[in-house]
């Protein structure tokens, strides 16, 4: 194992962060998130188990902030891909906002834990940042709809919510589950899967001629 020399400056703190980051990201695709343990972050970056907490306490501690990256990532796509101004239609806005989501599918998986699992094991003071994070982002993407559609803003927050929470129940359903698979065939059943993409310009296509209402 190589040597860990503890961060001193901010600088390095961040960079440390960066490196368990990535090696939580790299494990969350190699197994399910419950195989995933402090100890085996450790041993992918190469520190002790008592290197890592000296900069976190649980693992949703470090998956909270992965979230909150790839949340940052989905939102900055979906902005530049539909500039203030845009004057798309619902057809073309769907289309557009269906690549997005399809594209940021690490995204909609982190989400699936999120509220279940990984904001009720972390502490306070990371969530509160995390909140004023989201909310912050929020603000830009209603503010960017409602100038571009003309929409009211609870509209565009519920459109948003809409669209993320029939997402991440898509991406979920169309992951490779083994006991799934098995349990199916046992039964008998034909596992029928909709592509996200197909799945999402639709439901996105709906939301828009609905909240664009309000």
């Amino acid at each position: 194992m190589a040597e860990f020399v503890r961060a001193r400056s901010n600088a390095q703190k961040e960079q440390r962060m960066d490196a368990i980051k990535r090696a939580a990201d790299e494990l969350f695709r190699e197994r399910p998130y419950h195989e995933i343990t402090l100890k085996a972050i450790s041993e992918r970056l190469g520190w002790s188990h008592a290197a890592l907490y000296k900069y976190v306490t649980t693992k949703e501690d470090i998956f909270l902030e992965v979230c909150a990256d790839a949340r940052r990532a989905y939102n900055d796509a979906l902005l530049s891909a539909y500039p203030a101004g845009c004057a798309y239609s619902h057809e073309v806005l769907a289309e557009v906002w269906a690549e997005q989501l399809n594209a940021h599918r690490d995204y909609l998986a982190y989400s699936e834990l999120l509220l279940s699992i990984i904001e009720r094991n972390v502490s306070v003071e990371r969530l509160a940042a995390f909140k004023c994070a989201y909310y912050d982002e929020q603000a830009e993407l209603v503010e960017r709809f409602c100038g571009n559609l003309g929409m009211s803003a609870d509209a565009a927050g519920r459109l948003f919510n809409a669209v993320l929470f029939h997402a991440t129940s898509i991406n979920a359903w169309n992951q490779d589950n083994p006991l799934v698979s098995e349990a199916l065939k046992l039964a008998g059943i034909k596992r029928c899967v909709p592509p996200l993409k197909e799945e999402m310009r639709e439901f996105i296509g709906m939301c828009l001629a609905h909240y664009c209402r309000r």
